[in-house]
């Protein structure tokens, strides 16, 4: 009788110890936020090799070294032109790499082409093109993330076809196949990073992240 007392008893205690392990009511944390929203990159006209994208959210801060434009920067605003980075808010609009692929509806409409056929080739075909002719392909690294200005300005975002393939054209974050780049102003125009950072960027973008592109120096209308 004393055994069965006893199992009885704990029976009787089981759901009090399983409330007290599971603590109804207490607030369970929120997992961290895996966006890019909050991401600066502070281009230094005077000393490119000092500018650097900072990202601060729940994750904590991440700062690394980004290259851009050649030909310098242009104002917030301005129109778009090859080898001048824009300043400005920017708005995430296609994220692009090898095993994701998300696009703004009215941008896969513009391209002519279905979602299927741009998921599993644009990437790609993008990253087989020699763009400046040196036999080295693979000029975007391991992704792209499509920015448009907010509020819209002209610019020229375009699907064509390239040494016979179908790319697009916009300005971007993305990698390089050539990582003595970085730091440097050396692109057509765009931002670009080194793998690692890449690849956090990759896991956090969100269609709709906006990001702030700015400088201290001087910049062209």
């Amino acid at each position: 009788m004393a055994a069965v007392r006893s199992i009885a008893l704990l029976l009787s205690l089981l759901p009090m110890l399983i409330s007290c392990g599971a603590r109804p009511g207490a607030e369970r944390p929120e997992p961290a936020p895996r966006s890019i929203t909050g991401l600066t990159i502070e281009l230094d006209a005077d000393d490119p090799s000092k500018s650097e994208g900072v990202l601060a959210d729940a994750n904590g801060e991440l700062r690394f070294s980004v290259g851009s434009g050649r030909e310098g920067l242009a104002c917030a605003g301005s129109w778009f032109q090859d080898g001048w980075t824009p300043l400005g808010r920017f708005r995430v609009n296609g994220i692009l790499s090898d095993d994701r692929f998300e696009m703004d509806p009215d941008l896969i409409a513009a391209s002519g082409r279905s979602e299927a056929e741009l998921r599993s080739s644009l990437f790609r075909d993008m990253s087989s093109i020699d763009f400046k002719g040196d036999g080295r392909t693979a000029e975007y690294g391991i992704g792209y993330i499509s920015l448009e200005p907010v509020p819209a300005t002209p610019q020229p975002f375009s699907f064509n076809t390239y040494d016979g393939r179908f790319r697009w054209y916009s300005f971007a974050i993305h990698g390089t196949n050539d990582e003595s780049r970085i730091g440097q102003p050396l692109t057509g125009g765009c931002i670009n990073v080194e793998r690692n950072t890449l690849e956090v960027l990759l896991d956090r973008a969100q269609l709709g992240d906006e990001i702030l592109i700015q400088s201290d120096g001087p910049c062209e209308d």
